[in-house]
């Protein structure tokens, strides 16, 4: 299972304003493990006919199953193209895959967005770049890679601290905190987490900060038992991570120093889970 909250080379600002940014824009439509077995049961009756009419969905499901039962968290990435699937192939794929709990954007230099979608099947991603169908992938990991490409080669190393405004009180520490912070960071260290929720900052202070951050390439939003939103900042290794209630008001404000958040990374355990329930599904399709 996904931990934390399922318990509980720069880029143009420009690119950044193609994002959605209300809650509304990122809402994730779940399927869930109930619609899961109301495909399967549905398999059983019309699964022949399936067969026949969509074999490469099928051989795909069936090696992306394979695929997901060895995959680790930490280990590289595995991908499927879509280009080559007819249109009823397509649509049996998302029927199957269904929707799941992370949801995103990421920006790209071109202007272009690519769109990341979790399955209801933990660790099994639909990503989309652009509006052609040839750009369509499904890909077993921990997160997509061009999530992390993204974050890493489209913000900076750089944070340059300025003067604070009037008003001001304790912005100035904490953002050399997070510049030490994120210049020592390397690949396999715990992330620093910086809980801006307890901290006695003002809205001159949250307002320098995040001027001073500015926005990433990356935006992903999860919604499990509640609801998450986690963005790249502009500056490598920071990232926002905020939680919400019911009422889309942020209970939890922090930022990350590290790698991809891990609340929108799937674990081990994931995998071996969704590859048995993907394979249950495959084998009442093609029985």
């Amino acid at each position: 299972m996904k931990t934390a909250a399922r318990n509980g080379d720069e880029i143009p600002a420009s690119s950044m304003s193609e994002f959605p940014v209300d809650a509304d824009s990122l809402d994730v439509i779940h399927s869930g493990p109930a619609a899961v077995g109301a495909l399967a049961e549905r398999a059983w009756r019309d699964g022949g006919e399936l067969a026949r009419n969509c074999p490469n969905a099928i051989a795909l499901l069936s090696n992306a199953a394979a695929a997901a039962r060895g995959q680790k968290s930490s280990a590289r990435t595995q991908l499927y193209g879509l280009a080559d699937l007819s249109d009823p192939e397509r649509k049996l794929i998302a029927e199957v895959l269904g929707e799941g709990e992370v949801a995103g954007f990421v920006a790209l230099p071109d202007g272009s967005l690519a769109e990341i979608q979790e399955s209801v099947l933990a660790g099994i991603w639909r990503v989309r770049i652009g509006t052609e169908p040839a750009h369509e992938y499904l890909e077993i990991g921990a997160i997509p890679q061009i999530v992390r490409r993204a974050a890493t080669d489209l913000t900076s190393t750089n944070l340059v601290i300025g003067a604070a405004p009037d008003g001001a009180m304790n912005v100035l520490p904490v953002l050399a905190e997070i510049r030490e912070r994120a210049r020592v960071w390397r690949h396999g260290m715990r992330a620093h987490v910086i809980n801006l929720t307890l901290l006695p900052m003002n809205a001159v202070d949250l307002a320098f900060l995040q001027q001073s951050l500015g926005n990433g390439p990356v935006q992903l939003i999860f919604r499990g038992y509640g609801t998450c939103r986690v963005q790249a900042t502009g500056i490598r290794n920071v990232w926002s991570v905020q939680f919400f209630n019911s009422m889309d008001t942020i209970i939890l404000d922090t930022l990350e120093v590290g790698g991809t958040p891990i609340v929108a990374l799937a674990a081990d355990e994931d995998f071996e889970d969704s590859a048995e329930r993907l394979q249950e599904i495959m084998k009442a399709y093609v029985s």
